[in-house]
Protein backbone atom coordinates (compact mmCIF):
# COMPACT_ATOMS: atom_id res chain seq x y z
CA UNK A 1 0.00 0.00 0.00
CA UNK A 2 0.93 3.32 -0.63
CA UNK A 3 1.48 5.86 2.34
CA UNK A 4 -0.37 8.22 0.22
CA UNK A 5 -3.99 6.56 0.46
CA UNK A 6 -3.60 6.32 4.14
CA UNK A 7 -3.39 9.91 4.83
CA UNK A 8 -4.56 11.10 8.30
CA UNK A 9 -6.90 13.96 9.04
CA UNK A 10 -5.64 17.77 9.15
CA UNK A 11 -5.17 18.83 12.64
CA UNK A 12 -5.38 22.05 11.73
CA UNK A 13 -9.32 22.55 12.09
CA UNK A 14 -8.70 21.12 16.18
CA UNK A 15 -5.96 23.59 16.28
CA UNK A 16 -8.11 26.83 15.23
CA UNK A 17 -10.82 25.33 17.40
CA UNK A 18 -8.71 24.83 20.64
CA UNK A 19 -7.41 28.75 20.49
CA UNK A 20 -10.70 30.24 19.79
CA UNK A 21 -11.81 28.12 23.04
CA UNK A 22 -8.30 29.04 24.66
CA UNK A 23 -9.50 33.18 23.41
CA UNK A 24 -12.79 33.36 24.29
CA UNK A 25 -12.11 31.82 28.15
CA UNK A 26 -9.75 34.75 28.67
CA UNK A 27 -12.01 37.08 27.31
CA UNK A 28 -15.01 36.09 29.25
CA UNK A 29 -13.01 35.68 32.49
CA UNK A 30 -11.13 39.07 32.04
CA UNK A 31 -14.81 40.68 30.99
CA UNK A 32 -16.73 39.36 34.31
CA UNK A 33 -13.28 40.58 36.42
CA UNK A 34 -13.94 43.91 35.17
CA UNK A 35 -17.55 44.49 35.09
CA UNK A 36 -18.25 42.54 38.06
CA UNK A 37 -20.13 43.89 40.57
CA UNK A 38 -17.83 44.33 44.03
CA UNK A 39 -19.33 44.21 47.07
CA UNK A 40 -18.70 43.14 51.21
CA UNK A 41 -21.88 42.28 52.95
CA UNK A 42 -21.88 41.05 56.19
CA UNK A 43 -22.85 37.63 55.01
CA UNK A 44 -21.32 37.73 51.94
CA UNK A 45 -18.25 35.05 52.89
CA UNK A 46 -20.82 32.88 54.51
CA UNK A 47 -21.10 29.32 52.83
CA UNK A 48 -24.58 28.17 50.41
CA UNK A 49 -25.64 31.92 51.41
CA UNK A 50 -25.03 34.33 48.85
CA UNK A 51 -25.60 37.12 51.07
CA UNK A 52 -28.17 36.59 53.00
CA UNK A 53 -28.30 35.81 56.40
CA UNK A 54 -28.61 32.53 57.55
CA UNK A 55 -32.56 31.59 59.44
CA UNK A 56 -31.50 28.31 61.31
CA UNK A 57 -29.74 24.94 60.85
CA UNK A 58 -29.74 23.32 58.00
CA UNK A 59 -29.95 19.61 59.27
CA UNK A 60 -33.57 19.28 59.09
CA UNK A 61 -35.18 16.08 60.07
CA UNK A 62 -37.34 13.98 57.66
CA UNK A 63 -39.99 11.77 58.70
CA UNK A 64 -39.73 7.90 57.86
CA UNK A 65 -42.90 8.07 55.58
CA UNK A 66 -41.21 10.59 53.56
CA UNK A 67 -38.27 7.56 52.59
CA UNK A 68 -41.44 5.24 52.44
CA UNK A 69 -42.85 7.66 49.73
CA UNK A 70 -39.62 7.78 48.29
CA UNK A 71 -39.02 3.95 47.54
CA UNK A 72 -42.37 3.53 46.75
CA UNK A 73 -42.10 5.91 43.55
CA UNK A 74 -38.42 4.46 43.19
CA UNK A 75 -40.61 0.74 43.07
CA UNK A 76 -43.96 1.75 40.62
CA UNK A 77 -41.67 4.00 38.57
CA UNK A 78 -39.33 0.69 37.60
CA UNK A 79 -42.52 -1.22 37.21
CA UNK A 80 -44.01 1.81 34.75
CA UNK A 81 -40.70 1.16 32.76
CA UNK A 82 -41.68 -2.58 32.39
CA UNK A 83 -45.20 -2.06 31.14
CA UNK A 84 -43.87 0.62 28.74
CA UNK A 85 -41.51 -1.87 27.56
CA UNK A 86 -44.04 -4.49 26.87
CA UNK A 87 -46.54 -2.42 25.02
CA UNK A 88 -43.43 -1.63 22.95
CA UNK A 89 -43.15 -5.38 21.96
CA UNK A 90 -47.03 -5.89 22.32
CA UNK A 91 -46.88 -7.68 19.00
CA UNK A 92 -43.61 -10.05 19.53
CA UNK A 93 -45.26 -11.69 22.51
CA UNK A 94 -48.60 -12.36 21.86
CA UNK A 95 -51.26 -13.61 24.21
CA UNK A 96 -48.91 -15.69 26.46
CA UNK A 97 -46.89 -11.61 27.25
CA UNK A 98 -50.84 -10.65 27.94
CA UNK A 99 -51.21 -12.80 30.19
CA UNK A 100 -48.50 -12.29 31.97
CA UNK A 101 -48.61 -8.29 31.33
CA UNK A 102 -52.17 -8.97 33.41
CA UNK A 103 -51.09 -11.20 35.70
CA UNK A 104 -47.70 -8.27 36.86
CA UNK A 105 -50.84 -5.42 36.78
CA UNK A 106 -52.74 -7.56 39.02
CA UNK A 107 -49.73 -8.02 41.79
CA UNK A 108 -49.19 -4.62 41.71
CA UNK A 109 -52.72 -3.50 42.49
CA UNK A 110 -52.63 -6.29 45.52
CA UNK A 111 -49.60 -4.93 46.76
CA UNK A 112 -50.88 -1.24 46.64
CA UNK A 113 -54.23 -2.42 48.19
CA UNK A 114 -51.82 -4.06 50.87
CA UNK A 115 -50.11 -0.24 51.73
CA UNK A 116 -53.14 1.12 51.41
CA UNK A 117 -54.26 -0.85 54.78
CA UNK A 118 -51.06 -0.28 55.84
CA UNK A 119 -51.50 3.11 55.63
CA UNK A 120 -48.62 3.97 54.18
CA UNK A 121 -50.44 6.21 51.58
CA UNK A 122 -51.70 8.65 54.12
CA UNK A 123 -49.51 11.86 53.98
CA UNK A 124 -50.94 14.11 55.78
CA UNK A 125 -53.37 14.38 59.04
CA UNK A 126 -56.68 12.87 59.15
CA UNK A 127 -59.19 15.48 58.57
CA UNK A 128 -61.96 13.73 60.88
CA UNK A 129 -59.04 14.19 63.81
CA UNK A 130 -58.82 18.09 63.14
CA UNK A 131 -62.01 18.99 62.74
CA UNK A 132 -63.49 16.74 65.99
CA UNK A 133 -60.60 18.80 67.75
CA UNK A 134 -61.77 21.87 66.25
CA UNK A 135 -65.41 21.28 67.50
CA UNK A 136 -64.50 20.06 71.35
CA UNK A 137 -61.57 22.81 71.73
CA UNK A 138 -62.64 25.97 69.81
CA UNK A 139 -66.29 25.47 69.19
CA UNK A 140 -67.46 23.53 72.62
CA UNK A 141 -70.20 21.99 70.49
CA UNK A 142 -70.44 18.21 69.51
CA UNK A 143 -68.91 17.30 66.23
CA UNK A 144 -71.70 16.27 63.59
Amino acid sequence: MNSSSLSSPPLWPFVVYGVFVLVLMVLIISLSFFLGQRHKDRATGQPYESGILETGSARLRFSAQFYLVAMMFVIFDIEVVFIVLWALAFKELGWPGYLSICIFIGLLFAVLIYEWSLGALNFGPDGKKILKAYHKLILKTPPL
